[in-house]
């Protein structure tokens, strides 16, 4: 059970860097924008494509050649020992090479499937290569930290409230707990006796600090409604049951500090400064898409991007 409003699970990643900023990376994340870019590792010498660590019937594998194979099957040697992961990756490539000479052997390279898709390979490596070039490689430190501090500056300040509360299922027990309250009744074990929330019964109904949206409508209004150590004199009602609430501070909400959304930041400039140059490349483009139904499809898709 849970007293905050469902959209609050998205409070926690810092609700003031925006909630504009916030909430266009959450948009972003299932389209077709580039994967969010890590953070930089340190810098390493390039691999030597002229040192050789294998042939095969007299080809060469490099270094480079190892480096490349490592990255693209990252995913599948995860889960191996960092000694085993270059040797897993050298035998990857050995069998690559014996069979891709075995396909050629028979022709494979010929076939008109494989040279469609070869092209359409070589189309991604491009596309990859573009966004290397002209999209991640430009969004710069420097760039994260202003959009940071422009964000920072166009957030309106926001108000939060710490609050404990105590739920019961119906209003004469909500009542009855008033009462006690009303006699000099302390909150804490009240709620630690009574509370339904199974959160709170060793906490006396402790909900910590919260802001605008993160709790059920109902409950927000009459929480934020309080004064500094009051609580409320007629029960609130939720779909969750009936609130006792008491207030015991209020205070400006804080921002998330910089090293905190940093990586969200770089992931929406990314998405951003990508779809700009797609849209770019279109205005200027002739595309045609034959199928009626298929083109509104596109379209409609495109002005949610």
């Amino acid at each position: 059970m849970s007293i905050k409003h469902p959209r609050a699970a998205l409070a926690g990643i810092g609700m003031a860097v925006g909630i504009s900023v916030l909430s266009a990376i959450g948009a972003g994340a299932q389209e077709t924008a580039p994967a969010p870019a890590t953070p930089a590792a340190p810098a390493q010498a390039a691999p030597d494509p002229a040192t050789v660590v294998a042939t095969v019937n007299g080809q060469t594998i490099t270094q480079a050649d190892l480096a490349l194979a490592e990255a693209d099957l990252d995913q599948q040697f995860a889960q191996l020992p960092p000694e085993q992961r270059r040797a897993a990756a050298l035998s990857a490539v050995i069998e690559i090479r014996l069979l891709a000479s075995e396909a050629q052997a028979k022709g494979l390279d010929k076939d008109p499937e494989f040279e469609r898709r070869m092209a359409f390979l070589q189309q991604r490596a491009l596309h990859s290569a573009v966004i290397d070039s002209e999209v991640s490689s430009k969004i710069t430190d420097e760039a994260i930290r202003k959009r940071y501090d422009t964000e920072m500056s166009n957030t309106p300040p926001v108000n939060e409230v710490k609050a404990r509360h105590i739920l019961v299922k119906t209003k004469e027990e909500a009542d009855a707990i008033i009462k006690q309250l009303d006699t000099g009744g302390d909150f804490e074990k009240l709620a630690n006796e009574n509370t339904t929330d199974p959160s709170g019964k060793a906490t006396g109904g402790d909900l910590g600090y919260f802001g605008p949206g993160q709790m059920v409508p109902e409950f927000e209004k009459a929480a934020f409604a309080l004064d500094v150590g009051a609580y409320t004199k007629q029960p609130v009602q939720s779909q969750f049951g009936f609130h006792v609430i008491k207030v015991e501070d209020k205070r400006a909400q804080q921002p998330p500090a910089f090293d905190q959304v940093k990586d969200q930041i770089r992931s929406l400039l990314l998405r951003e400064n990508y779809f700009a140059l797609v849209k770019s490349l279109r205005d200027t483009a002739k595309v045609d898409i034959a199928d009626p139904a298929l083109k509104t499809t596109v379209e409609q898709m495109e002005k949610q991007q």
